[in-house]
């Protein structure tokens, strides 16, 4: 088994410097940079990484995370899009009773913090939250923790039943409604749907956990499972039962008959299947928690890991976030990829380069038992790590790289750049990705 270079413990140490500096009375901040608020969905993968922080600060500031996305659910039950404030204070001003809080007083000389929070109508924030929860408590075993959380974790899955509009076992989402918040993923998304079965999986353990049968659940899981593949994956590995879907989901007769003949097979899922349409493009992002979270089986994770490494997703550095880029006037182009010169093609979601996906690919690696190759892609996810656009600096982590010239771009000491590669540092020193490894049950 390869072992983590010396290069990547420096990075590790830097990358735990950097996340930890980014807490802030309230949880985890977006970056020392930017996104100075709470983002569910960056808190909550921070979390994968902050559990595993040598100094136990990073536990907490997870919790406090949790608590404050927690604080500020929504009225129907979905999770914020982010909470922060301008103007972060002191934090001995809000600390009180050995705990932070948010929006509570602690007596009368104790100051309400003030906070806002955006719904902004993403979908994976409670998605996250899920996962989140789940994979703190598996690190860290707090019970109580667990029960006081548990309401909120069950609103945030009701909010989620709803946006299966039709019914169908799959969510249905808008474009610009997961992480790529500025790009046209729509319908029935791989990256949200993949979160759905594992979130199906989270609720199970969570529920075992507290005494509560877990496998209605887990029923569902596998039925997440099952339309995923029918809709998504194009290729022997799975074939889907038209039987089946001419008996109880009529309407996608026409998209897997349209894909199976016009594409024959993929080595990777679809990004998304809409009303008689769909996308022939690589989503990084969903096909790595296919695999991460134990979607994809053998076969299919073998197909996906070696799609990445012949079409060079994974250079110059890993890894892009969708192959081939969009470019205008193809279907999929929108005007709005010129805001602020964001997703032209080879940038951002558009086919940039982003060092937490990384960290994600890397843990794809280990979780597929390739560890050389995923030790070589800690190391120079290191190397990606340490660039910086200011003369002089290092370790900047930053938010994402142009695809082609590799040059980091967008914020610097982002917090999920720096978390992931705590989690992927990890994982290839356990030769196991920690608790969504094959002996933790998620196979």
């Amino acid at each position: 088994m390869s072992s983590p270079t010396a290069l990547a413990d420096t990075a590790r140490v830097q990358a735990e410097q950097t996340v930890l500096g980014n807490g802030s009375p309230i949880g985890l901040l977006g970056s020392s940079t930017a996104y100075k608020q709470v983002w569910a969905r960056d808190s909550m993968i921070c979390s994968l990484g902050l559990m595993l922080c040598g100094d136990p600060e990073g536990h907490q500031i997870a919790r406090q995370s949790i608590r404050t996305l927690a604080a500020y659910q929504s009225r129907l039950g979905n999770i914020p899009h982010n909470v922060g404030f301008t103007g972060i204070p002191d934090p001995a001003l809000i600390a009180h009773g050995g705990a932070l809080r948010v929006g509570e007083h602690g007596g009368e000389e104790a100051p309400t913090v003030v906070v806002d929070s955006a719904h902004a109508g993403c979908i994976d924030n409670s998605l996250w939250f899920i996962i989140g929860n789940y994979y703190v408590y598996q690190t860290d075993g707090d019970r109580a923790r667990l029960q006081a959380v548990w309401p909120h974790l069950q609103r945030a899955y009701l909010w989620l039943e709803y946006q299966d509009s039709n019914e169908c076992g799959l969510l249905e989402v808008h474009e610009a409604m997961d992480w790529a918040d500025l790009f046209a993923n729509r319908y029935n998304s791989l990256w949200p749907n993949a979160l759905w079965f594992a979130a199906q999986r989270c609720m199970a353990a969570i529920s075992e956990a507290l005494g509560e049968d877990g496998a209605p659940y887990l029923a569902r899981a596998e039925d997440v499972r099952s339309k995923i593949n029918t809709l998504l994956w194009v290729g022997p590995e799975v074939q889907p039962d038209l039987t089946w879907i001419e008996q109880h989901r009529k309407e996608w007769l026409y998209p897997v008959k349209l894909t199976t003949t016009v594409l024959q097979e993929r080595p990777y899922y679809l990004p998304y299947m809409g009303f008689r349409e769909y996308s022939d493009r690589f989503d990084t992002f969903g096909n790595l928690v296919a695999v991460l979270f134990g979607l994809a089986n053998e076969a299919q994770t073998a197909r996906i890991l070696d799609y990445i490494d012949s079409a060079g997703i994974n250079e110059p550095w890993p890894i892009k976030a969708v192959y081939p880029p969009v470019q205008p006037g193809e279907r999929d182009w929108r005007e709005y990829y010129r805001l602020r010169n964001l997703n032209l093609p080879h940038q951002y979601h558009n086919g940039g380069l982003w060092p937490f996906l990384g960290g994600f690919y890397v843990a794809a690696l280990v979780k597929a038992g390739r560890l050389e190759q995923a030790a070589a892609q800690l190391e120079r996810l290191a190397q990606m790590n340490r660039l910086s656009r200011t003369p002089g600096l290092e370790w900047d982590f930053n938010e994402w790289h142009h695809g082609v010239s590799g040059r980091p771009s967008g914020f610097r000491g982002q917090s999920w750049s720096a978390a992931m590669f705590i989690y992927a540092h990890a994982c290839v020193q356990r030769g196991e990705c920690p608790v969504f490894s094959a002996a933790g049950g998620w196979t």
